[in-house]
């Protein structure tokens, strides 16, 4: 029984695109690994890397001139990196970060199948890229999971003691309670992501929307508001919550939350602000640097977040 459920969670998990929305192909005269249809950026590199499990996932790193951080961007459960390409650079260029996205294993160009475990070593590939062919510090990457890339996020953060921040978009509990109501972890579950955040050492942004449609996130649609009753003494923990519904899914469409701006965004517990989402997120992840104390406090207290 436990191994049908399991196999029925991966399977609700991952929808990769397909065919894929980009193809991998060689500059003739620089040998560049180009993302096609896009054209060529200097500041954009593409990759291919080898994972701990034999298969070979394609990232791109995208610099910026200004960045005092790097995120580390692990996308939802039915895109690629030609669907998030252009976000990624809008991201990079209004955040002032240097980003990684990657795809992982079975999505896009990347060889293999998608799993649970596939997608641990996949961010793991992409992160110790960071370390070595970067020199990214663990203190200046920020994780970014976006639905079921909470689960490799989560799964990461959870052993990285000195990350600056971790911003998780539209989680989920973990794969099974995604589709029952279950009230403890069995060891068939995946992604146990309530499990793992109480061992996240570093501060936490929780992004959110309150009306849901999408499949994949409708019945994680608690889990801001549980991991906060759950957790509610863990100060590192802030949630955004938004009031827009996505008819499209959230999980592929983090420009709305972004872009939308709303007054009414607010903070559980906190009261009103006139700050959007965006604003939020800006200040959220400004502070998370090397500032001095009384900066990031004030940083934090912006966005609604105890000292």
């Amino acid at each position: 029984m436990g191994g049908v459920t399991s196999s029925m969670a991966a399977k609700f998990a991952f929808f990769p695109p397909n065919p894929s929305s980009y193809k991998l192909v060689k500059d003739e005269l620089t040998g560049l690994l180009l993302l096609s249809p896009f054209p060529h950026r200097e500041n954009v590199e593409v990759l291919k890397l080898p994972t701990r499990r034999g298969t070979e996932i394609v990232a791109i790193y995208i610099r910026h001139p200004m960045a005092t951080s790097t995120l580390l961007y692990s996308h939802g459960n039915a895109a690629d990196l030609g669907q998030m390409y252009e976000l990624f650079i809008e991201l990079s260029i209004h955040l002032r970060v240097n980003l990684m996205g990657y795809d992982y294993s079975g999505y896009g160009q990347s060889s293999g199948k998608p799993s649970e475990q596939n997608t641990y070593s996949d961010i793991e590939a992409a992160y110790k890229c960071l370390e070595e062919s970067y020199g990214t510090k663990q203190e200046d990457i920020i994780l970014y999971g976006q639905s079921v890339g909470s689960g490799p996020t989560l799964d990461l953060a959870a052993r990285l003691p000195q990350l600056r921040a971790v911003v998780l978009h539209s989680p989920i509990l973990s794969g099974l309670r995604v589709m029952y109501p279950v009230k403890r972890s069995y060891w068939f579950d995946i992604y146990k992501n309530i499990d793992k955040i109480p061992l996240v050492n570093c501060p936490v942004l929780i992004i959110h929307m309150k009306l849901l449609i999408a499949p994949m996130v409708s019945n994680s649609g608690n889990c801001a508001k549980r991991s906060m009753n759950h957790y509610g003494l863990k100060e590192e923990i802030t949630v955004i919550w938004s009031s827009i519904p996505s008819t499209s899914g959230i999980s592929r469409n983090l420009s709305l939350l972004l872009r939308s701006l709303l007054p009414k965004d607010t903070v559980p517990g906190e009261a009103q602000t006139n700050l959007s989402s965006l604003e939020r997120v800006l200040i959220f992840l400004k502070f998370q640097g090397r500032a001095p104390i009384e900066e990031r406090n004030q940083g934090r207290a912006l966005i609604g977040l105890k000292n």
